[in-house]
């Protein structure tokens, strides 16, 4: 925006911003200190906001050009170089720009301002879902934006199946191998493209189906007698143009795959790594077959909107609430010598399911695992094999929960008694291999597997290891295990809005096992040069055992990260 000019009905208010130059702004200072380039905007800031009440807006978005999309002649007059979008609530008004202007921006900007060094809209609309309440509305002049920025923000707030039918569509035009249709095997795949969920699979909210998606046509293969006349109508199965979902049953789609092959130019893009055999040697001759690992659906799906961000993290608050009734129960149960692995597992699936906002029941089921059973990576009691919980023993108990608004996943280990050595050094071990892939700063496109052995090293250091992955992507009211995210040599790189888990562990073998495991989500990193860069910001909100950690072998930074945790609970 050029600072300050502001647009909204009702008028215009203005406020010019003077030659670039001097020192520049210190807020924290008692009193601030503000250079002579400042601009004092609180009389201005005042009347926008007394505008933007009558209206019902909450926030208000100002970009820095004209309705011809060029900066605005207010920018080019009065000499001001900065461009940013601005967005104003009742209580705050902020500026996104990009590294060339932040030096300006301080010389530029009273303390009424706050400064977003990513000027991206992805950084933007997250700030806004975070800031103004679920219903509220944001205002912005059509006039000012493009119809791609409009799109752009639009689609952070309300991703309809159509909106996501375009997305994939653009993606099969823009290919240079030149596709003529997507084949979705995945059942997250068809799950996500039209925003419908199901119960054919334990655990996981997914319905059997296939979906053939052309530019022009969309066959969706189920069994038909379950749609109902509501879904017909939310499909648009009773029209004939290119957002109209035509309904086959679930078990034609080799024969309606070999119908569409016969057509003259096509080619269907195929993911193969879900994509059974079955259906890719339909496909020939192999001319009439394009293959990547991944579908594009299953990418861009792994990369959460705005909203998705939003949701998922509030879901995760809910469901530490349940990990930590699990936790405190067992505080007062376990020395009483009533309680086992299996009645542990039950009591925390009863705190999901029953007392938890939003629950659809476990996400997979519980790892529940005291003394020897632990050292089983993926040990789940049964009424055969539950241990009584002891004081003596470690206990892990690896639980998540499906939810409307997000899937979840987490891990912790706990010891009630007093733990050898040993078993603190270990756990420790863990934990430092846990904050340190959480705390790393690495580039946008960075693979999982290129970071992986930071979750090890401090386990390596003293001749530990764990056998299982490092992590795994988690959905939105999808699979607990989500590709293609991840630590693996297959997983896809890294970019903003990504959840995962991060997860090290240690066992030995018939006496104990630690695992750690938190959900994060990729956000832009502060770094003193560069602006490309991206960290973990943690979901998980229980807090680890502090009995269990050796603070001596944690350096500072861990042990703010740690207090950090914490303080958040």
């Amino acid at each position: 925006m050029c600072l300050f000019s502001f647009v909204i009905t009702g008028g215009r208010y203005a406020v010019w911003a003077k030659e670039v130059s001097g020192s520049e702004r210190n807020c924290s200072a008692i009193p601030p200190y503000l250079p002579p380039t400042a601009v004092n905007t609180t009389l201005r800031l005042r009347d926008l906001r007394a505008s933007m009440i009558p209206l019902n807006i909450s926030a208000y978005i100002i970009p820095a050009t004209d309705a011809h999309l060029v900066t605005s002649k207010d920018c080019q007059k009065w000499k001001v170089i900065l461009r940013g979008t601005a967005v104003i609530t009742q209580n705050k008004a902020v500026l996104w720009t990009d590294s060339r202007y932040w030096i300006q921006a301080e010389r530029q900007m009273d303390c009424n301002w706050e400064l977003q060094r990513d000027a991206s809209i992805r950084s933007i609309t997250n700030w806004l879902i975070l800031e103004i309440p679920e219903g509220d509305q944001v205002g912005f002049d059509p006039f000012l934006f493009s119809v791609g920025e409009q799109t752009e923000l639009i689609k952070y707030f309300l991703m309809t199946w159509q909106m996501k039918v375009d997305q994939i569509r653009a993606q099969i035009s823009d290919n240079p191998y030149k596709p003529t249709a997507v084949l979705l095997s995945a059942l997250d795949e068809t799950a996500w493209l039209f925003n419908l969920r199901g119960n054919d699979i334990p655990f996981n909210p997914f319905f059997y189906s296939y979906t053939l998606l052309s530019m022009d046509e969309i066959w969706l293969f189920v069994h038909i007698e379950r749609i109902t006349e509501e879904l017909k109508v939310y499909l648009n199965t009773s029209c004939y143009h290119s957002y109209c979902v035509q309904l086959l049953e679930y078990s034609s789609v080799r024969t309606y795959l070999q119908s569409y092959l016969q057509r003259p130019s096509v080619r269907v893009w195929v993911g193969t790594e879900y994509t059974n055999q079955a259906l890719y040697e339909l496909i020939t001759p192999e001319d009439k077959r394009l293959t990547s690992t991944y579908s594009p659906v299953l990418t861009t799906k792994a990369v959460k909107d705005a909203t998705e961000q939003r949701i998922l993290k509030e879901a995760h608050v809910r469901d530490a609430v349940a990990v930590m009734q699990l936790l405190m129960w067992l505080e007062k149960k376990v020395p009483e010598g009533t309680e086992n692995e299996l009645t542990a597992a039950h009591f925390v699936d009863q705190c999901r399911r029953y007392k938890t906002k939003n629950s659809r029941g476990p996400s997979f089921e519980t790892i529940s695992a005291s003394g020897p059973n632990a050292a089983l990576a993926h040990y789940s009691p049964s009424n055969e094999t539950a241990r009584k919980l002891s004081v003596d023993e470690m206990y892990l108990v690896d639980s998540g929960g499906q939810y409307l608004d997000g899937t979840t996943d987490i891990t912790r280990t706990v010891h009630w008694g007093k733990p050898t050595d040993f078993q603190k050094e270990a756990y420790t071990r863990v934990l430092m291999g846990n904050i340190e892939i959480s705390r790393t700063i690495f580039p946008a496109g960075t693979r999982g597997v290129n970071m992986e052995m930071l979750g090890r090293r401090a386990l390596w250091e003293v001749g530990l290891n764990y056998g299982h992955g490092t992590g795994h992507g988690v959905g939105n009211y999808f699979g607990v295990h989500e590709w293609p995210v991840g630590f693996q040599s297959n997983n896809i790189p890294f970019q903003e809005g990504m959840f995962t888990s991060i997860e090290p562990g240690y066992y030995k073998e018939n006496d104990f096992g630690i695992r750690i495991e938190d959900i994060a989500v990729t956000v832009p990193a502060i770094t003193k040069y560069g602006n490309n860069y991206l960290t973990f910001e943690t979901v998980s909100l229980v807090p680890y055992d502090r009995k269990l950690i050796n603070t001596s072998l944690l350096s500072p930074e861990q042990v703010l990260a740690v207090s950090r945790l914490q303080f958040l609970i």
